[in-house]
């Protein structure tokens, strides 16, 4: 089975064509889905480490881990390059565990390839389980909008998570393929279907 990798900025679109991609018979793990239900166990060993290195005002009264306060915990400090790096450190390696079983169940299924959805790919390392690596990219302003209403956060908040993130020259530089998404789910389409005929993954 080949693995894909899919990555890029927050807010780009990569839910969008990971539904793009299943359409063509190419299903995904979203780690950021993979990330909350770890986050939603009050007696996981993640919840637990992240409590530790951050103190347990990140957590809920039931235990579990508060997303928004772990956020604030992490973004717009002084220190916060060796702090994401912390939370990476501890999240990252249960989440690829959780990954890992999830694409070997594709693959006992029959799956001629599937996707590593994971905007955080390369700080995991995750690009080395990897046979490609494309990047979605999206214009600042339209990032910086989608945050804002899929997360209902204030945009001082989704700029502190953009500033924090790669540039696009990053993605450019390590991605074996790169999709534009302005919003025009149609022109996204194409290029993944271009994609797909690009390195014969289906289509013809």
């Amino acid at each position: 089975m080949i693995i894909i990798g899919l990555t890029g900025q927050s807010g780009a679109g990569k839910g969008a064509a990971s539904d793009i991609f299943l359409r063509y018979g190419i299903p995904a793990v979203d780690t950021d889905a993979v990330y909350h239900r770890i986050l939603s166990d009050p007696q996981g060993p993640c919840t637990a480490e992240l409590a530790d290195a951050f103190g347990s005002e990140i957590l809920n009264a039931d235990g579990t881990v508060d997303r928004k306060k772990l956020a604030q915990a992490v973004f717009g400090k002084p220190d916060t390059p060796a702090l994401l790096h912390i939370l990476n450190t501890v999240t990252h390696k249960y989440i690829m565990a959780e990954t890992r079983k999830m694409l070997h169940g594709y693959e006992l299924s029959g799956k001629r390839a599937a996707i590593i959805d994971a905007p955080q790919l390369f700080e995991a390392r995750a690009e080395e389980e990897c046979d490609l690596v494309v990047a979605i990219l999206a214009p600042r302003e339209l990032r910086l909008a989608r945050i804002m209403e899929r997360d209902g956060i204030s945009i001082e908040a989704a700029t502190r998570r953009i500033d924090a993130q790669h540039s696009d020259a990053f993605f450019r530089e390590r991605c074996h393929a790169v999709l534009e998404n302005n919003g025009n789910l149609t022109m996204l389409e194409e290029q993944i279907r271009g994609f797909l005929i690009k390195f014969n993954l289906g289509l013809s």
